[in-house]
């Protein structure tokens, strides 16, 4: 072969060897970046500046609220790459506080004393890398609330994709807030799956806030939860629901109440298709949850008018319209001796997130 012709296949031959070297370079650094957080991690109690409304006490009715804010990214216009769509990032800084600002403002509508948000970004590159939760904190112009946790879920090393705006690296978790003293706080650990699913999944959690009440020794044992969305296999959602059920009853068998509120990532009203009236085989990532699974001692609490049915959460293949699968994946779960008043979806037309926030009343007895 002539050296003019050899020459081309030599530099080609390089660039494929460099361009494989890159790759097994970046899977390594994926994998060898990717961590657990430690389980039973004690989290910080931060006070703020809200009114001070004394002590919780049972008898009296409250009021409890649950949003995924969606990073800031899910204007109602919005698509995801991973549902499907075709954005990775947020639009902008300016949509990214403007998205944050604006759930905020339809909470603040709802006037909870308990206030569970899911995915809240605290440094992104997805949400150009603004602190979500100051964000919130700063701009708490209702005070609605005095004391803060914060639950870190997702930690991601930088991933490089879709190739032309790459998700980039980002640290995101749950938020709770509440306007009664939070004694301590604590992040569980959930079981996820394992191989490669465990890096487009985030590091599942839930944090434990305990309230006191002004009667005894009680408390109310408050869970924010975001479970499981993006897995090969079913048996981990399940797994995940029954360490929850464990974890609250044994609340409850102490005398304490127990409310966990989130993102289930399962459909709570158990036909969310024939509720909404949309359906399709490809959408099969919300689930009912499993009569079986849940002990007799709780409640599953769908937020639901049955004049009005409004979903919790639309899919995000495409921007938000008429033939948009939507379901109810927020909702509560209570201990037996909370009683439960109105539980509903505050519908936002997801103009802010592509779920709605959703909200319980409640009386401990």
């Amino acid at each position: 072969m002539k050296k003019g012709k050899l020459l081309p296949m030599k530099i080609a031959g390089g660039v494929l060897l460099v361009l494989l070297l890159a790759v097994a370079g970046y899977v390594v650094y994926v994998f060898t970046a990717y961590y657990r957080v430690e389980d039973n991690q004690a989290l910080e109690v931060t006070s703020m500046s809200g009114a001070d409304r004394g002590t919780l006490r049972s008898g009296e009715t409250y009021r409890v609220a649950s949003y995924n804010i969606g990073f800031g990214a899910y204007s109602d216009d919005y698509s995801f790459f991973m549902d499907g769509g075709t954005e990775s990032r947020a639009r902008s800084p300016e949509a990214v506080n403007e998205n944050v600002s604006g759930a905020m403002r339809a909470v603040s509508e709802l006037n909870p004393e308990f206030l569970l948000l899911q995915e809240v970004d605290i440094d992104g590159t997805r949400s150009y890398h603004i602190n979500e939760l100051e964000h919130i904190v700063d701009n708490q112009s209702y005070g609605l609330f005095r004391y803060r946790t914060f639950a870190q879920n997702y930690d991601s090393p930088y991933l490089f994709w879709p190739l032309l705006e790459p998700h980039g690296a980002n640290r995101a978790g749950q938020a709770t807030f509440s306007a009664y003293p939070i004694a301590s706080a604590l992040r569980r650990q959930l079981p996820i799956e394992e191989g490669f699913m465990k890096l487009v999944d985030c590091d599942r959690c839930y944090s434990v806030q305990r309230i006191p009440l002004a009667e005894g020794d009680r408390e109310l044992v408050l869970y924010n939860l975001h479970l499981s969305a993006y897995t090969s296999d079913g048996a981990i959602a399940e797994e995940q629901l029954e360490m929850l059920f464990a974890d609250m009853c044994a609340e409850y068998g102490r005398g304490n109440y127990a409310i966990a509120g989130g993102d289930f990532n399962k459909d709570i009203l158990g036909n969310s298709e024939e509720v909404f009236g949309i359906s399709g085989p490809e959408y099969t990532w919300a689930q009912p949850i499993p009569p079986e699974l849940v002990p007799e001692e709780l409640a599953i609490v769908a937020p639901f008018d049955e004049a009005d049915p409004v979903p919790s959460c639309r899919n995000a293949d495409r921007p938000y319209g008429p033939d948009n699968y939507v379901v109810t994946v927020d909702g509560f779960v209570v201990s037996a001796n909370v009683e439960v008043g109105r539980a509903l979806v505050l519908d936002t037309g997801f103009r802010w997130s592509d779920h709605n926030p959703v909200y319980m009343d409640f009386i401990l007895r």
